[in-house]
Order: structure tokens, then sequence, then C-alpha cells
């Protein structure tokens, strides 16, 4: 269980986190109709490595973090603030998303899909500190733990979910196109849900934790 549940969940959360219609994986679907499956392969693997950097050293945060217990009810108490902002932004504040279209325009350095991968990758900076809270939680609800096995194997579940998220929309953007733009517009609810969601499990784990 140390190896496979980890393995899941981190597979899941990843799963979940990248389907929405984004940068990076509107990018590799962009590039397999214009360059073909193996140079947006090549693109989905770039992204994959930084991914796989970046939630590292998001869990690699998230048990030093756990082995401080002021600095945990710290950002418990900052994270329904920000998660209630982010609750009222989505809801009622940000705009509805326009329809997807595919970009048209031709994406330069065909022999540098790889390193582009790499480059949006590290552009986006939000999977840190998401799977700082993403880890923490579930090492509080004792699904996870910090140690070597089940690090190892939540990092190797996420990097395989983004892949597979990737490479969906690499070979059936065009079949999955409609159901992405579905998505697209109700995007504002789901994060808003997921926001309130974190707010109220922090509120209830402060009070009562």
């Amino acid at each position: 269980m140390l190896l496979i549940l980890p393995l899941v969940i981190g597979f899941l959360i990843a799963f979940m986190a990248v389907l929405p219609p984004g940068l990076i994986n509107m990018t590799a679907a962009r590039i397999s109709t214009q360059d073909g499956k193996n140079e947006a392969l090549s693109f989905a693997i770039g992204a994959s490595v930084i991914i796989f950097f970046q939630t590292f050293i998001a869990v690699l945060f998230a048990r030093f973090i756990n082995h401080n217990q002021d600095i945990v009810k710290t950002l418990q108490e900052i994270g329904i603030f920000v998660f209630s902002l982010l609750s009222i932004y989505f809801f009622w504040i940000a705009e509805k998303p326009k329809k997807i279209k595919t970009d048209k325009r031709t994406v330069k350095g065909k022999s540098n899909r790889f390193f582009l991968g790499m480059l949006l990758s590290m552009l986006n900076l939000l999977p840190v500190p998401f799977y700082v809270f993403a880890s923490m939680s579930l090492s509080a609800s004792g699904y996870f733990t910090f140690e070597k096995i089940p690090v190892s194997s939540f990092v190797t579940g996420v990097v395989m979910g983004s892949f597979t998220v990737f490479y969906i929309y690499i070979v059936a953007f065009k079949k999955i196109e409609k159901k992405a733009d579905f998505l697209l517009r109700n995007i504002n609810t789901i994060i808003g849900s997921v926001t309130t969601f974190m707010a109220l499990v922090t509120l209830l784990k402060l009070l009562y934790g």
C-alpha cells in the first residue's frame, strides 16, 4: 500500500488538475495537428520532466512544513482566507471564458519541442503550491506519509497522470473538443466549488484538528 496508494492518488489528482484546457495541453494538441504525434509527444515529455521536479520540490517543502506545527497552523489560517477570496472571485467576479479556438499559427522551432515543453512547464508555477497543500492534506488524512517510497510513488503518479492527459489531447483532441469547451464554460463554477470545499475543510481542521 505504501507504493500503490500514493501512486493512484497522485495519478488521479494530477489527471483532474490537468484535464481542463490549459496552455500546455492545448499546445500539445496544436503541435499534434500541425507536426504530428511524435513531435507532440516530445513536447509532452519535456513538460512532464519539469512537472516531476516541481512535484518533488513541492512534497519536500510540504514535509518540512509538516514538521513545524506552528507553520502548519499559520498556513491553515492563510489558506482559509485565500480559498474564500478565490471562491468569491470565481463565483461572482471572474468573466466567463470564451470558447476554445485552435490557434492556426505554426509553433516555431520544430526540432526543439522537448525544450519548448520544458520551458512552458517552467513558466507554470501553480503546481508547486498546489502539490504542497495536496500532499499536506493527504498526510493529515492518513493517506500519505513523507517517507521515501510514498513520496517517490506519489511524484511518479503525478507525472503519469499529467502525461496521460497530454496524450489524450494529442491523440483525441478533435473528439474531445466539445467536451473541452463544456469544461471551459463551467471552469469558474468548478474551481469555485473546489476552493469553497477546501476553505471549509481547512476551517474544520483548524477548529477541531
